[in-house]
This record gives C-alpha cells, structure tokens and sequence, in this order.
C-alpha cells in the first residue's frame, strides 16, 4: 500500500527514532498514531505533525502495561478506521556489568523492551489481519550480536527477533497476509544514551559509527511500503552479524582487544543521574542526541541492499570474504 493511505501505529515516539519515524511518515501523508510515556513531547510532536500539514493522534500509553497498549490499538482504529502499519519501537537502556545491576533494573528492561513489543504484536494482530498490514519490530544489530555493559538490552532485541520468527512462521501457515519486518539499526544519535540509567560512573555513549534517526525512519518507510523479512540500518552492524556467523569466538577476541566494547562505551562526561528506566523523560522531545559529530546521515550499505533481498545477499557474500581476509590477518597476529 502507499504510504499516503496508510495508518500508522508508532511506539516510542517521544523521541529518537520514533519521533523521526513519525515524521517521515507524515511528511508523506500517512495517518500517525503516536505513543510514549511523555505526554508533553507527544503534544509537541502532534503540533509538528499538523505543521506539515498531516494528521496526529497523540495517545500516552506505558508499552510495559498490556492493557494500555491494547487501548492504544483501539484509539487507533476508531479515529481512523483500521490499521495499516505498527511499529513497535519503544525502548529504554542500562549500563552497567550483570552484577551491578538489581534484578528490578534487569526485568524492567526486559518488560519494556521485550514484553513491550510482544503485547504490541499481539494487540496489532486482529487490525493488520482486516487490513493485509505490516508489523515492523525495531530490534537492533545487538540483537544478532551481543556486547558487554548492556546484557538486558542485547536479551531483549535478541527475543524481539526469536519472537518474530515463530510469528512469522504461524502467520504463514495461517495463510495469513500480514507482513512482519525486523528492523536492525546500528548505532543511532538519539537522546536514548542521555535517557539510559548508568552504573559505569559516567555518562554512556554509541559504539562504533553513529548514523542519524533520520536514516532508520527513511528505512521503515520504505519498509511499510515494501515489507522486506529483515532490513539492518548501517553497514557495520551487517557486519557484525556476518562475522558472528563466521567465528563468535574471534568477534569476542575484537571486542576485548582492539574493539575495547567497554571503554568505547564511556564518555567522559559525568552522568548527570538522570534516566527514564521507570519515570518518563521530560520536555519536549527530541529526534536527534548529542553525538551528531560523530554521526553519518545516509548508509550507502541499507540504500543500496537493505530492501533489496537478492542485492543484500551479494554483499553478504562479499562482506564474508572480507570478514575471511580479516580473519586470517587477525589470526597470523596471534
């Protein structure tokens, strides 16, 4: 279906992705149904959204309580009729080592970011059936490969995508004609690392290259209009996931050696103590964070292979001969 005529559904849209997400959808005509925790920001994005001339649905809803999101659902479907996309985005962070962190940290995360995407699945179900619609989960490329400091989260992008399959599969045999998409960003420059609660001593940061939310919101557009099994935003975290099928092993060796994945996590700035684990963010929401200097606005690698299936595997196989070259270079080191 083009965008234009459809309705969409976007979680997490406060800020960061989901806000982009909501206003790329709009700029192109769709009908979006925003929701996060910060009423403020959802009003301010709802404003925006009217400005570009398109039209909003503000709704505050807690993605950890299953009864608000199935309200969400049917908030949706009586202000516009019917559902055509739901993208289930919302997320929180932690950082710190398993053992720093309390189990009420850990299962938080896992409520939200896991169980909040399984109770928007579920509530999106009976809408995209009538509709033949698209489910597009945002995972992340730690869901495919994990990294120290942020177990939880990795956990919860790692059952997002397990959790989809068995779906994807179910909806097949039903002869069903939903569509369900993973989406799987590299780093993004969100304000996600200034919400995230840390117990590294200082204020957190991306690892690796830092590409803009405006490149992940161009992405899921695309991906409602022309629903692909799985799409990753940004090389390096294809990468990532070729060198993990190639050698866990050796990817655990970069990651403690010339990756430093917990040094690269740290800023130095002291984290300010503030966080939206449990309470929502304030303010008026942002797309963007602080490390736009770092950050790039296009993926020459998701342009040009990541909705296009047979293209995607070409570069994989070329992605595998180069993690090989590496492999083997890293290997006559040691």
């Amino acid at each position: 279906m083009d965008v234009p005529k459809q309705v969409v559904v976007i979680t997490g849209a406060s800020s960061g992705i989901g806000r982009e997400t909501a206003l790329e959808f709009a700029r192109r005509g769709a009908g979006v149904v925003v929701a996060a925790r910060n009423g403020e920001a959802l009003d301010t994005l709802a404003t925006e959204i009217g400005r570009l001339g398109g039209q909003a649905l503000p709704v505050v809803t807690d993605v950890s309580e299953a009864k608000q999101v199935t309200q969400l659902a049917s908030r949706a479907a009586e202000r516009f009729g019917r559902i055509d996309v739901w993208v289930n985005n919302a997320a929180v962070s932690t950082y710190g080592t398993v053992e720093q962190m309390d189990l009420d940290e850990l299962h938080r995360v896992i409520e939200v970011n896991l169980m909040g995407q399984i109770y928007g699945m579920k509530a999106a179900l009976p809408y995209l059936h009538e509709s033949a619609g698209t489910l597009i989960n945002v995972s992340s490329a730690l869901g495919k490969r994990a990294i120290p400091l942020q177990a939880a989260y990795c956990a919860a992008k790692h059952g997002i995508v397990a959790f989809g399959e068995a779906l994807r599969l179910e909806l097949a045999a039903q002869g069903s004609p939903v569509k369900l998409v993973d989406v799987l960003p590299s780093s993004i420059n969100t304000p996600l690392f200034d919400n995230a609660r840390s117990k590294i001593g200082v204020a957190p940061k991306p690892v690796g290259r830092v590409y803009e939310p405006s490149v992940v919101a161009r992405t899921i557009v695309a991906a409602a209009e022309t629903p692909v099994r799985h799409v990753y935003v940004g090389g390096t975290g294809r990468l990532a996931d070729v060198m993990q099928r190639i050698s866990p092993s050796l990817v655990d060796w970069y990651l403690r050696g010339p990756g430093d994945a917990i040094g690269s996590q740290r800023t130095d700035r002291a984290d300010d103590g503030k966080d939206n684990l449990f309470a929502p963010s304030t303010g008026t929401g942002s797309a963007t964070g602080r490390f736009g200097q770092y950050s790039k606005s296009t993926s020459a690698y998701t342009k040009l292979f990541g909705l296009n299936p047979n293209a995607g595997r070409v570069a994989a196989a070329a992605g595998l001969a180069v993690a090989i070259m590496l492999i083997r270079r890293a290997g006559g080191r040691r």
